[in-house]
């Protein structure tokens, strides 16, 4: 019997099988106990989880229908009353940098090793969810926390971790998607209680007795009863293996238009394992342009026009901060997707100003810390907050800033270029391409794309076709100029590649969610998805 077919007779009875090849060195992470406590959260959960995206859909036809969101009247009294979450943990106090990337080991190594303050390890945007990345990256994480990780890079440099590397934390997937090569009971196990539910199995107990603990960031929420379903999956954890009550800390991304309203409450219903939030810019901009896809007087300009100097982004960031300091912790800023331009000088040096800018502005704001994409930012980064942000956070400053529903409406001004729109099909294409692959992390034009910004390319295309959107050109957006323009752009990039498949792949699912008659889709992840679910071989279905 194979490893795989031992594992699945051991877990019959639990109604656990694993349909995704099983190494020795992945039998190690996917032992029989480890499953049998994913599958509990599973059994415990997941119609709750079912429930909530349900509730997403629902709330979707209501803003379709011309019923915007507001601050809820129910939760009116959270937002009004006196309360703070729990107290930071000490290596949580100060995170002034942060970096984030994918769970490959020499990114891992590479980034605890930076000089950043902590280092978010991503299941999610910034990871392609093949089989092999998540399971060797639940290894990869394992050792990264016993100090046991290291890396021969195939040009003979070996790769270990310093004495004190950066605070780990972990992203788990978000709450729509599912990890297809685990069944129990027959159904797929959601892809956030494979990543939560493997990573605390294995290093809880051992991160507390190095004085850390497990920390994550939790993505994608849309209301704040799905914080509450985080709250109750991180408390039944907690209890499962007799781990500390509150031990888990746990950052919520505000990068949906729907969270920006439920701050407060996101807040409070995490309050005993709360970290803060933290200004998801580039997924809030998607969720802006998908929300409010039917209706055009929110129609978008070029991607590239849309920063945080925009009235509508700097009411979130006003607000996120002023929530986060009234509750006693963090208001992380975002990300800084610039890479360095090492063969050209005067591109990289303007670059590196954006950067300098835009970490000014967040810290000047009252941030307690920001994101890089790459280590060659991080002492740009940390130059800047420590000469203006002198103590190990600014959780003490408290604003009274006033932001009003319309404030987080307000479009940007601006018309959409002919430009922009080839620009949006070139990423996209590329990244989905790279994606299915196994690649979630590509760098495009000196940026670094992650999921989030190919979002924002394809739904910016969806939104300017369905309302027929004038170019600053003249030209009108229609179905003929977009299969044109994405018929060019394959060509291009089928060519560049030397008639890789993956490439016509790409293709096929923009067509899918472009001219499929869906609507504007939900997450294009859920398309691409099918393209990484591999064969008991590991052989992925391209």
């Amino acid at each position: 019997m194979s490893l795989q077919q031992q594992l699945n007779a051991a877990l019959a009875k639990d109604g656990i099988e694993i349909r995704g090849p099983v190494t020795q060195e992945y039998a190690a992470i996917l032992t029989p106990d480890a499953l049998r406590f994913v599958a509990s959260i599973h059994n415990r959960f997941e119609e709750t989880r079912r429930q909530l995206l349900q509730n997403r859909q629902k709330a979707q036809v209501e803003i379709s229908a011309g019923r915007f969101p507001d601050f809820p009247a129910e939760t009116k009294q959270i937002r009004e009353s006196d309360w703070k979450v729990a107290p930071i943990p000490k290596d949580l106090t100060d995170r002034r940098v942060e970096i984030t990337g994918p769970v490959t080991r020499k990114m891992i190594i590479n980034a605890l090793n930076s000089g950043a303050k902590v280092f978010m390890a991503d299941f999610e945007d910034s990871n392609s969810p093949t089989w092999t990345n998540n399971v060797e990256g639940q290894i990869n994480l394992r050792d990264a926390v016993n100090r046991s990780i290291s890396f021969n890079d195939p040009n003979g440099k070996k790769y270990t971790l310093i004495e004190k590397p950066a605070t780990l934390m972990v992203r788990p997937r978000g709450w729509h998607l599912v990890e297809s090569h685990v069944l129990v009971n027959g159904q797929p196990i959601a892809g956030a209680f494979f990543d939560f539910g493997l990573y605390f199995y294995h290093n809880a107990k051992n991160l507390l007795q190095r004085g850390s603990g497990p920390y994550f960031y939790v993505p994608k929420m849309e209301h704040y009863l799905e914080c509450r379903l985080w709250a109750e999956v991180f408390q039944f954890s907690e209890q499962s293996l007799s781990v500390p009550t509150g031990s888990i800390r746990a950052t919520a991304l505000i990068e949906t238009i729907l969270a920006a309203f439920q701050m407060d409450e996101f807040l409070y219903e995490l309050r005993n394992y709360s970290a803060g939030l933290n200004c998801g810019r580039w997924d809030y901009i998607f969720s802006f342009i998908k929300k409010f896809y039917d209706h055009p007087q929110f129609v978008m300009p070029d991607r590239g026009s849309v920063d945080m100097l925009q009235p509508f982004m700097q009411a979130y960031v006003s607000l996120l901060i002023k929530t986060c300091h009234r509750r006693g912790i963090h208001a992380m800023g975002g990300m800084a997707a610039q890479i360095p331009v090492r063969d050209n000088k005067q591109l990289n040096d303007a670059a590196m100003e954006k950067v300098r800018k835009d970490k000014l502005r967040e810290v000047q704001a009252g941030h307690d810390g920001t994101w890089v994409a790459h280590p060659g930012l991080i002492k740009i980064a940390m130059d800047i907050f420590n000469e203006h942000m002198q103590t190990p956070n600014q959780i003490h400053r408290v604003t009274e800033a006033q932001v009003k529903a319309a404030d987080l409406m307000a479009v940007p001004t601006g018309k959409p270029s002919l430009n922009g729109l080839r620009g949006n099909i070139e990423v996209g294409l590329k990244y989905v391409e790279a994606w299915i692959k196994g690649n979630g992390c590509v760098p495009i034009h000196n940026l670094m794309e992650d999921l989030a910004t190919a979002e924002i390319s394809r739904v910016q295309i969806q939104q300017w076709m369905r309302h027929g959107v004038k170019l600053s050109d003249g030209e009108i957006v229609t179905e003929q100029l977009v299969r044109k323009t994405l018929d060019e752009e394959t060509s291009k990039l089928f060519d560049l590649q030397k008639g890789d498949v993956s490439v016509k792949k790409a293709k096929d699912i923009f067509e899918k969610m472009f001219f499929g008659g869906n609507g504007i889709g939900d997450f294009m992840s859920l398309e691409m998805y099918p393209y990484v679910i591999t064969d008991v071989a590991g052989k992925a279905k391209l």
